[in-house]
């Protein structure tokens, strides 16, 4: 295989500071949920991973639980990191994650320390890697003392079986919680990965945000296009090779309203304005804030990786543009 040389591949992406680390990610990050499982060819997996790098995305996301079914996106992974990657690991940033249920039995859920560290031992096998960048909790556990679970993740870096940790999913006081049990580990907390976009603000209103602020957390966001809405692929209607069409695991056709697209039609209008497309600007949107260190893209082909990538071409905002997005939102 061909990559584009180094010199003109890094030159494609910013890379911004996570938090208060020596980490830099790409602004644009690839997250392998959606398109990496069973229900996809492994020949278009291996053409978005290779378009991504040679955008300059160098930061890989996973889970344990991606798929379909659980683990077929790790599994995946590691069947292209044997075929294309190899040479090329210490150029690249992956990540996993655990959490979420993910084998039967009572070890196979949540926070504990026995289901962490089977799970990272499970992901290293399966991804075909010694170690993972980050190993992330992928959702807190409300009956696992947060010591257990941070304990957890300490134990994992010293293993060298991952290089940094990272939360998911937790709320302000919850995340405020972790960090200050991983700082007295020893273990810095590098990255919170929330949900966040120009739909969802939960983030900006509920204390995540200004927390991440306040600790030197970085940020990067997944869903910024609020699952294939911010796109604008359904404001005539659902195309019949949309995620809403094919795949409505995480977006059904019922929940697409005319109230959402009204909002959508108007967000585009201020788009063409910016000479962005509505996806470019609402990856632009989410990237406004030094806080958020990258926003983690899917896609279902390579395309949608090269019109992605565009959006840092212009991560400035006018203060007009800023109120009257606010104004379609509220």
């Amino acid at each position: 295989m061909s990559y584009v040389p180094a010199s003109d591949r890094y030159t494609k992406m910013s890379y911004r500071r996570c938090g208060h680390s020596g980490v830099k990610l790409p602004a644009i990050s690839l997250g392998l949920w959606h398109n990496f499982g069973s229900i996809t060819p492994f020949v278009i997996q291996q053409s978005i991973l290779r378009t991504a790098f040679d955008c300059g995305i160098t930061h890989f996301d996973l889970a344990n639980n991606y798929g379909p079914p659980y683990g077929e996106a790790e599994r995946n992974f590691g069947m292209h990191m044997e075929r294309d990657w190899k040479p090329h690991r210490d150029e690249l940033f992956i990540s996993t994650k655990a959490g979420y249920d993910m084998w039967e039995g009572p070890y196979g859920n949540f926070g504990s320390r026995k289901y962490l560290i089977s799970s990272i031992d499970q992901s290293l096998k399966r991804m075909h890697v010694d170690y993972v960048d980050v190993f992330y909790h992928h959702r807190p556990d409300p009956e696992t003392p947060i010591e257990e679970t941070m304990g957890a993740l300490d134990q994992i870096v010293r293993s060298g079986k991952a290089l940094y940790v990272g939360i998911s999913n937790y709320d302000a006081e919850q995340t405020r919680e972790a960090v200050r049990v991983l700082k007295e580990l020893g273990t810095p907390c590098l990255i919170h990965q929330p949900s966040y976009s120009l739909l969802n603000r939960r983030i900006e209103n509920n204390g995540v945000l200004a927390t991440l602020r306040a600790e030197n957390v970085g940020c990067i966001c997944f869903a910024p296009l609020a699952n294939g809405l911010l796109t604008g692929k359904y404001l005539h209607g659902i195309p019949a090779d949309s995620r809403a069409a094919r795949d409505p695991r995480y977006l059904k056709a019922d929940n697409i309203t005319q109230e959402q697209l009204q909002k959508i039609a108007r967000l585009n209008e201020i788009a063409i304005r910016r000479g962005q497309s509505l996806t470019q600007m609402a990856l632009s949107w989410v990237l406004r804030d030094p806080v958020v260190t990258s926003a983690l893209i899917g896609a279902s082909k390579p395309e949608q990786i090269l019109e992605n990538v565009k959006a840092i071409e212009n991560l400035t905002f006018t203060e007009e543009e800023l109120h009257e997005i606010d104004a379609i939102l509220a």
